[in-house]
């Protein structure tokens, strides 16, 4: 068994946290797993790409078609990393779009949200507003967590949801304990809804 993920988006969506979260919960559950280093600025608002490999692997990289999911912190993100996507990949995307500064500057233009998620067409696609999700939750920091319960849902992620919560509580100050099993049941219902659609 080996099950081949890659988290992208941009730097300061916690993709980094959650990929570590599902790292930890990966052991946590007896299975091996490796991950690669950071791509990009994470620090500086740029492109964050992280990729792991979970179950029989000695390698983290992950050649064209390689990935069994992606999770897309933003679309534009998730829609660049399609290279890696195979026929049968699930894609968990975020539709709440960060502007490139650039854009804000006049010197590019943000493509359609609504057209990115229908270039994704073949591929089997959870578009949620993680967000605003995060937003109802309590707060916007807890996107990545949102996604993480969303992830839970997907047939083909290896790892148990009770697991995973266990890691995420073990990532953070229990004082927001609470505030994240929101944000993760917010994202795992708006998930199932979509599989079930």
């Amino acid at each position: 068994m080996k099950v081949g993920i890659v988290y992208a988006g941009v730097g300061g969506q916690g993709v980094l946290t959650a990929s570590s979260i599902v790292g930890k919960a990966a052991l946590k559950s007896g299975l091996n797993v490796v991950m690669s280093e950071v791509h990009g600025m994470a620090q500086r608002g740029g492109v964050v790409v992280t990729e792991m490999k979970i179950g029989d692997a000695r390698s983290p990289l992950l050649g064209m078609g390689e990935a069994d999911i992606i999770v897309g912190f933003e679309p534009v993100e998730a829609y660049r990393i399609l290279r890696k996507a195979h026929e049968d990949s699930w894609v968990v995307v975020n539709t709440e779009p960060i502007i490139p500064t650039t854009v804000s500057l006049g010197a590019g233009k943000y493509p359609s949200v609504d057209e990115l998620i229908a270039k994704m067409h073949g591929l089997k696609v959870i578009a949620i507003e993680a967000t605003e999700l995060a937003r109802k939750a309590g707060n916007t920091i807890t996107t990545n967590i949102v996604m993480l319960g969303a992830l839970s849902t997907v047939p083909t992620f290896p790892i148990d949801k009770e697991i995973l919560k266990e890691a995420i509580k073990e990532s953070i100050s229990p004082k927001y304990h609470a505030l994240n099993m929101t944000a993760f049941e917010l994202g795992e219902k708006a998930a199932k809804e979509k599989i079930e659609e």
